[in-house]
């Protein structure tokens, strides 16, 4: 075994432990941003979201609680919502994942599926609320149901990118 190489039993790199999931969390907040999209209605998922719930998902005891709360301001500042409200709902999203990580022993891949699509719409129908406060509840499930569709069908897909980025992140050097 040559000397620059891994040995068994060596940490990861302590900077990628950290930085991986909050890099990834904070460019998938700023991508849409870059996408050429124009239309009158939400249809670009909000990636930050599903990141973040993702990485709730597969490791609960990896960050705090209040990991939602510069998260989700990151996400305020670059998806044009009322400062806040990713803030207060990404941190209640955090509370309920782990409330129901302590309260459910086992989780399969559907479970996780079911719990981050109902988040989703949840913060999402939330956050519509509060941007448009004189709307109804209907009109704005009309208006942002293909986005929670959308973003409820690529967990999965961001799921599986969440799985290899920790596996990158917990490589040994």
């Amino acid at each position: 075994m040559n000397a620059v190489g891994s040995r068994l039993g060596e940490p990861a790199s302590p900077w990628r432990m950290r930085l991986v999931p909050i890099l990834s969390v904070m460019i998938a907040s700023s991508l849409p941003l870059m996408l050429p999209i124009i239309a009158s209605s939400p249809v670009v998922p909000p990636l930050g979201l599903i990141f973040f719930l993702c990485w709730q998902l597969l490791r609960t005891e990896m960050w705090p609680v209040w990991i939602g709360l510069p998260l989700g301001l990151w996400d305020d500042l670059f998806s044009g919502q009322p400062i806040g409200s990713a803030v207060g709902l990404w941190t209640l999203a955090s509370l309920a994942i782990h409330y129901s990580s302590e309260r459910i022993y086992w989780r399969g891949f559907f479970h996780d599926w079911a719990i981050a699509a109902a988040l989703i719409a949840l913060v999402q129908t939330v956050g519509a609320l509060i941007a448009h406060p004189g709307a109804g509840i209907g009109r704005m499930i009309i208006l942002i149901g293909p986005q929670i569709i959308i973003s409820a069908l690529l967990v999965p897909l961001i799921m599986r990118m969440t799985g290899g980025f920790d596996n990158f992140r917990l490589k040994r050097r």
